[in-house]
């Protein structure tokens, strides 16, 4: 390709809007333009990279033994209303109706609309295990789109689904796509971690999310320094003090404390480390009230709470209703003397004697222990992990801390979706059974995103070789004949050799085209210059690290055949 034909429009400066590395570079570098909140059009750079991750999947899917589908964007309301998810998707599911009135959602992903497909066609268990997979447009109307790629409204994703005969077989196949997401995201240059995760709105009773680790990432992460475990921190598990269940000291003991109603305030106006406290908090679980317990140190983690009370909706009780149960006000509940469900984490039952609420109002206790109490509170993990806690899954190890940018979901489904569509088939015997199901997601466009936010530096992106919008860039340094000749001759020869090569033609300044060459992010450059062409030479150089070499015209192709096939290789090599 040809600069001087190609719409690359860059700019010395970003929207204010944009704050991360991937969506200042990609505007600025001439990938995306934002057409709506969320919504960008990909220009032609844009696309190239978008093509190259999408050739990685298909490639990789079709190895793992997919086949590619392309399901509608627009599904009938009935489906949605059949598996349940119509009302409890909630707000980012985009609801439209046609002229006749009938009910539509814009697809945030497809399990109803395969399933549908599946169960049409697919009867006998001859037909299975079978798995279905497609690249397509998706839209989550997000309440507050940001970040660009990373998390818009309109989305490239690639979903896949299987169908199996047992359950077994359907971790089979979760295996076998683990491994094939291990591979995709290998070879576009990532440096990435599998993580345990909490299923979402897409349900199942299993999941692992591919995180992408990056200073940026929206996901906080936690992975054993000993061994392989990793998990998202709102799933992570936490090995259990060994003091399980402590016998009390002392005897409640009130305390006034006026006008102090934080734990921090607390604790700064006693004396005590916020290790000694016990943080009281009220939800609303699918309309009855409960109350967690975490030490004060310590957040109450929603989505543990969330499954250890198997309900659908979750969230903090208003400072009325706190009101209501605890006779005082907010700052000063503890679980003593209520009657309603409390759910306590295993620290809190390890203190001997705490520090709580008295449930009225200026007041706290000494001497809390949840065993003499609380007697009826159930003792579940309610905290969220961090940096330094005790692995759970071996004896020495300890978590350290990431962010992640969340690229992949893997989803062991079960039944969730085809019993209650009745996506069934006729067993060995004749028996109709319903089909387990696996889901796999990933997001192309986000990919692109979260590849940046790991490869950047202050003059632009820095692509791995295998997605990078062009492998190699020739810069053309001078106006003179002879370079425009030797430019042109390694363009031609290197592009026969099967290279993705981007001539920079254009009627501009050296340092102009240097500058554009380092915001795109093209791996290997190559300058042809009038003061290289008297002494024979062309000046090869890495865009990663900023290492340069003088390599003979002669030699020139051969040498960035080797880069390039260098860069191309899976794992650091991919990292050219």
């Amino acid at each position: 390709m040809r600069y001087s034909q190609l719409l690359a429009p860059t700019l010395r400066e970003a929207p204010a809007e944009a704050q991360v590395a991937s969506h200042v570079y990609l505007i600025r570098a001439g990938f995306i333009r934002k057409l709506a909140a969320g919504v960008y059009s990909l220009l032609p750079l844009g696309m190239r990279v978008v093509q190259k991750i999408e050739r990685i999947v298909r490639e990789e899917l079709s190895r793992a033994g997919a086949q590619e589908v392309l399901l509608p964007m627009v599904h009938p309301a009935e489906l949605w209303q059949e598996s349940g998810r119509w009302q409890a998707y909630g707000p980012e599911l985009l609801r439209i109706k046609d002229r006749k009135g009938a009910e539509f959602a814009m697809s945030p992903t497809a399990e109803e609309a395969i399933v549908d497909l599946v169960r049409r066609d697919v009867k006998s268990f001859r037909q299975l295990p079978l798995c279905l997979y497609q690249i397509q447009d998706k839209f989550r109307d997000e309440m507050r789109p940001r970040a660009g790629l990373m998390r818009g409204r309109e989305f490239i994703m690639k979903d896949a689904y299987s169908f199996h005969t047992d359950d077994q077989d359907a971790a089979r196949e979760y295996q076998n796509m683990f491994d094939a997401y291990s591979r995709i995201f290998s070879r576009c240059g990532l440096e990435f971690r599998a993580v345990e995760a909490d299923t979402g709105a897409i349900g199942g009773n299993q999941s692992h999310e591919f995180q992408v680790l990056a200073a940026s990432g929206e996901d906080a992460i936690v992975a054993c320094d000993q061994c392989q475990y990793a998990a998202n921190v709102e799933k992570a598990e936490l090995r259990r003090p060994k003091v399980t269940t402590a016998a009390p000291v002392r005897a409640l003991e009130e305390v006034h404390t006026p006008g102090v109603g934080s734990i921090e305030a607390v604790a700064g106006f006693l004396g005590e480390p916020l290790d000694k406290f016990v943080k009281t908090l009220l939800f609303v679980a699918d309309g009855e009230c409960v109350v967690a317990l975490v030490r004060g140190d310590r957040d109450v983690n929603e989505v543990k709470l969330k499954a250890a009370l198997g309900v659908t909706m979750l969230e903090l009780a208003t400072d009325r209703m706190v009101t209501d149960v605890t006779h005082a006000p907010v700052g000063f509940a503890g679980a003593q003397g209520l009657s309603i469900p409390v759910y306590a984490d295993p620290e809190v039952a390890a203190l001997a004697e705490g520090i709580t609420g008295a449930n009225k109002g200026d007041h706290h206790v000494r001497g809390f222990n949840l065993g003499r109490d609380v007697p009826h509170a159930k003792v579940v993990d309610l905290r969220t992990a961090a940096e330094g806690d005790p692995c759970a899954r071996c004896e020495d190890g300890h978590y350290r801390a990431f962010r992640g940018i969340e690229v992949g979901h893997v989803f062991f489904l079960g039944t969730k979706y085809s019993a209650p569509m009745k996506c069934t088939f006729l067993d060995a015997q004749g028996k109709e059974t319903v089909m387990p199901m696996g889901c796999y997601g990933i997001g192309i466009t986000r990919i692109a995103a979260a590849a940046i936010e790991q490869n950047h530096d202050g003059d632009g992106i820095v692509w791995p070789m295998p997605i990078a919008p062009f492998q190699v860039e020739i810069v053309a340094a001078g106006k003179e004949p002879d370079v425009a000749e030797t430019s042109g001759a390694l363009y031609r020869e290197l592009t026969a050799a099967g290279v993705d090569v981007l001539l920079d033609d254009r009627d501009e300044r050296p340092g102009v085209k240097f500058k554009d060459a380092d915001l795109i992010g093209i791996p290997v450059r190559v300058t042809v210059g009038k003061k290289g062409m008297a002494e024979g030479i062309v000046e090869v150089k890495r865009r990663r690290g900023g290492d340069m070499e003088k390599v003979k015209i002669a030699d020139a192709a051969a040498r960035v055949r080797a880069l390039v096939a260098e860069g191309m290789s899976v794992g650091g090599g991919a990292r050219a």
